[in-house]
């Protein structure tokens, strides 16, 4: 008897490792037994699955928060019903298709239902569809279902230091695929030498060469067994070439990877469909080269726009579903603000978060990966892009040229790229695109929403700071919070001193830059305002808090190239200026109390700064 490991099994039945072992555990998958330290599951074991009917009715649905497999997000979940992409995708029908969107807007999920859905397996998956808007589309859809063999890879995890450690990983996933498909190893229909290859790569023995041939040789077999052409899904493609261009593998994935795909996708007659997702797309000429039916779908795409993170009416629909109706505003104001084509989208992962932690707004998206790539060319941008980033952070927009076909080894000779980037990647929204002749756009960019100002300032303007300078500012923070003025002036005048020149200091712009990316540290504590209409004027600069008990902060900021003027006189009469124009207003209006004046005065690298606690019944 043929015996699948638990990450074999979890791959074939869509369900998790743990579920998996769980299951093993309580004896509910007949035959599994321990070898060792790992079961061993008897490849006709059938898996026991929940289904949607609960011993409470009345019970809400749990939010499925970390979940990205379609058959348990709609059996245990509450599911936010996507299925309406397999009829657009039907309907247009492309030959292969890469959709390109940030991280967490649920690629892996959709991509899952399109195998599920598709997929010809012993069971009957149509129950999954059944009560779903896919199945109320007609016959010609629900014909589809359970039609074709799926081939499905994951490089999502793929993230090493090393090509040996990356290749090994993605020669397990290719390995447990034909694993899954296991009964290909003794079918009729194949002939000798592909069943041999088949052992080859099930037992590990493959190589380089043999592997990167192995979707087009899987696609075969499946074909000739099933009498039906393959589907081919490879979700977040290109997690190994971001990885290998940050640790210098770049071109031993490019080259494995080209090869692979060009056997799966390129004049495959076994073929029938494919699809791949990420969050950029590399350029046709890097690994695509020749594959002519090639249709991309990027965020700045009307097609499938929708389908890709959470519509406003999906938001709602959930919140009223929850009982929370009343956060609408606040929702819309973290999360929302992305354009996907002509869609207005929501962050998926944070909209599921927010409302399973009771409503309480934080950062969530900011923690659920990284983006080397767009470190390396903030550290090396050009004065003009970096104070555009500060202008960004201040809720101004940047008009700029979007290219959606990257090459990663001309990111380092081209810094302006951080634009396209920084929008391809989730951290700005387009507002205006206007399409350029030549396939790429300009477009109007800004900060979507308040969750990635956060962001933002957390992994764009401090990656601006050198290492000391990130130290400092840390300072200034615990200054500020233990709203002690003498150790703020100390540190503010220790930041001065480590990071400009004399020739930097031309205006009072430049010192509002460098204070608006000093408070970046404050991350969830405060949001960060400025140049912001208040009372009778606008402040230079404020700080919001967002916790109780902190207290907000007003500044006014000046700037002197006179030697002879009193930086102490000029400070004060900043702090004046903050009271008699009531700058505090908006603050005070929203019951943040004590609400802390600062005046500071520049000239070169000195400074004096000056702070008094905002009263409603001052008086000039």
């Amino acid at each position: 008897m043929a015996y699948l490991s638990v990450k074999e099994a979890s791959a074939k039945w869509n369900i998790s490792v743990r579920r998996i072992q769980q299951l093993c555990k309580s004896g509910e998958l007949k035959g599994a037994v321990m070898q060792g330290r790992s079961w061993q599951i008897p490849e006709n074991a059938a898996p026991v699955v929940r289904t949607k009917k609960h011993s409470h009715p009345s019970r809400l649905l749990p939010l499925p928060v970390g979940v990205s497999g379609y058959i348990e997000a709609v059996t245990n979940y509450y599911y936010v019903d996507k299925t309406l992409f397999i009829k657009s995708f039907v309907d247009a029908s492309p030959k292969v298709s890469l959709f390109t969107r940030p991280r967490r807007f649920g690629k892996t999920l959709n991509m899952d239902m399109i195998r599920v859905f598709f997929e010809k397996r012993f069971e009957d998956t149509s129950v999954y569809f059944k009560d779903k808007k896919i199945w109320k589309c007609g016959e010609a859809y629900r014909s589809l279902q359970g039609k074709y063999p799926v081939i499905y890879l994951s490089f999502k995890d793929v993230k090493y230091s090393e090509w040996e450690k990356a290749f090994k990983d993605i020669a397990e996933n290719i390995r447990a695929e034909f694993a899954r498909h296991s009964v290909l190893s003794n079918s009729k229909k194949c002939n000798t030498l592909e069943k041999e290859y088949y052992r080859t790569i099930y037992t590990g023995a493959a190589d380089e060469v043999d592997l990167s041939k192995s979707l087009a040789m899987l696609s075969t077999m499946l074909h000739k067994h099933y009498g039906m052409p393959a589907i081919i899904i490879i979700d977040e493609y290109d997690t190994p070439i971001q990885q290998g261009f940050n640790s210098g593998y770049y071109e031993n994935a490019i080259g494995f990877i080209r090869n692979l795909f060009s056997g799966a996708f390129k004049d495959n007659p076994h073929l029938a469909y494919g699809f791949m997702t990420g969050i950029l797309r590399v350029a046709k000429e890097s690994i695509f080269s020749g594959m002519n039916n090639l249709k991309v779908n990027t965020i700045m795409d009307d097609r499938f726009s929708e389908y890709f993170g959470f519509t406003r009416e999906e938001v709602l629909k959930m919140l009223s579903y929850y009982g929370r109706e009343e956060k609408a505003d606040e929702i819309c104001e973290w999360y929302d603000g992305y354009r996907f084509g002509s869609h207005e989208i929501f962050n998926p992962w944070s909209v599921i978060n927010y409302i399973d932690e009771n409503c309480f707004p934080k950062a969530f998206w900011q923690s659920t990966g990284s983006n080397e790539i767009i470190g390396e060319i903030i550290q090396e941008a050009s004065p003009d892009i970096t104070e555009n980033l500060r202008r960004l952070l201040q809720g101004d927009s940047v008009t700029t040229y979007v290219d959606t076909g990257v090459v990663y080894p001309e990111i380092r000779n081209n810094p302006s790229s951080v634009y396209s980037f920084l929008l391809m990647a989730g951290y700005l929204k387009n507002t205006e695109i206007i399409p350029q002749n030549d396939g790429n756009y300009i477009c109007k960019v800004s900060i979507p929403n308040k969750e990635i100002s956060f962001v933002y300032e957390k992994e764009i303007i401090a990656r601006l700071m050198p290492g000391r300078a990130q130290s400092t500012a840390a300072a200034i923070q615990q200054a500020l919070y233990e709203k002690d003025s003498s150790h703020l002036q100390k540190c503010i005048e220790d930041y001065l001193l480590q990071t400009i020149s004399t020739f930097d200091t031309s205006d009072e712009a430049f010192y509002q830059g460098l204070m608006l990316g000093l408070c970046a540290v404050l991350n969830n504590q405060y949001a960060v305002r400025s140049n912001r209409e208040s009372g009778l004027g606008r402040f230079d600069l404020g700080l919001f808090p967002l916790l109780a008990d902190l207290p907000g902060f007003i500044f006014e900021l000046k700037y002197t190239k006179n030697s002879k003027e009193d930086l102490g006189r000029l400070a004060d009469a900043a702090v004046r200026q903050i009271n008699q124009k009531r700058y505090p207003a908006e603050m005070e209006h929203a019951g943040i109390h004590p609400i802390l004046c600062i005046g500071i005065a520049f000239r070169g690298k000195e400074m004096a700064l000056h702070t008094s606690v905002f009263t409603s019944s001052y008086r000039p």
